[in-house]
């Protein structure tokens, strides 16, 4: 079986390619704008290009079995600062993968969506069949990579979506947990915007399960949240945060943001019955490992010629 995953140099990408990579035939297709390619993977092809470069991608899908569009501006604050970017790539970019894997006779492909769709919910925790009323241009571009998934299924391809809750894990950077122990290490202020959200925070190896489960597995009735189905405030992830550090820095108030999710919990039921996920007691487990490795220790910065 031949797999192609975009994305996939960036944080869940390249999990996902060191799960893969030791018994299938991965190609990782990426532009490096953020990841970084761990040239230690062995078993595993690396094609530098931009998923909106039609003519780069069809070579890289062509004889590919599954795919796994990863790729996308994943930032919710630089979707919002650049929106020609983020619509460009999580929407017209979607489309092209899709448009090249009905092409390319691909079996299935995996979206990875967001719970940014969601915006607000009304009530918590939030199920799939909630209103999709994303407040922000992210959520935006998901809602449409959705929708265009939709209309390829219904032209044969097979599709599966995962809305992901607030993913952390090692390789991770720009995002509040890797910020938080970054600062938390360096004695810097911890910063806080607004400080009434409620996050929902999953571990990325129980994402990279889901994700091969929704490749390999049965075809999903609908999209599936995936998350920890547990909420956490920001003063509980700041103390667990200090907890696991011994730092004593301190807490920076800042205005809330207008773009951002105040709170959000998943309701992950049809994750557990469908993808088999283990729901976690304790989300925040991972911290203390995240604390003790470098940043970049999963993904020593091996860019490759020419990508």
């Amino acid at each position: 079986m031949k797999i192609l995953i975009t994305g996939g140099a960036g944080f869940i990408g390249g999990h996902l390619v060191t799960s893969l990579a030791a018994g299938k035939e991965v190609t990782a297709f990426h532009n490096l704008s953020r990841g970084r390619w761990p040239g230690a993977i062995r078993r595993c092809r690396f094609v530098g290009g931009y998923i909106r470069d039609r003519e780069a991608l069809e070579a890289a899908m062509s004889g590919i079995d599954v795919v796994f569009h990863l790729a996308a501006q994943s930032n919710v604050a630089g979707a919002v600062t650049d929106l020609d970017y983020s619509f460009t790539t999580n929407v017209a970019g979607t489309f092209e993968v899709l448009r090249a894997a009905k092409q390319a006779g691909v079996r299935r492909l995996v979206f990875a969506s967001s719970r940014e769709v969601y915006g607000d919910a009304d009530s918590l925790p939030v199920a799939e069949n909630a209103p999709l009323q994303a407040k922000n241009a992210y959520g935006a571009s998901k809602v449409a990579g959705e929708l265009y998934c939709r209309v390829f299924a219904a032209a044969g391809l097979e599709v599966n979506i995962l809305r992901l809750a607030n993913v952390y894990g090692p390789g991770d950077r720009d995002r509040v947990i890797p910020l938080f122990l970054e600062n938390a290490l360096a004695g810097q202020p911890l910063r806080i915007n607004g400080g009434r959200q409620v996050i929902d925070f999953v571990w990325v190896d129980t994402v990279v399960e889901a994700l091969k489960a929704a490749a390999f597995g049965p075809l999903l009735p609908g999209p599936v949240n995936i998350g920890s189905g547990k909420g956490t405030t920001l003063s509980e992830l700041v103390a667990r945060v200090f907890e696991v550090t011994g730092s004593h820095s301190t807490v920076e108030m800042l205005p809330a943001r207008s773009f951002e999710t105040v709170k959000f919990v998943a309701d992950i039921g049809l994750a557990e019955r469908l993808l088999g996920i283990v729901r976690q007691e304790d989300p925040l487990f991972g911290l203390a490992r995240m604390s003790s490795e470098p940043a970049s220790s999963d993904w020593p910065p091996a860019k490759l010629p020419g990508a």
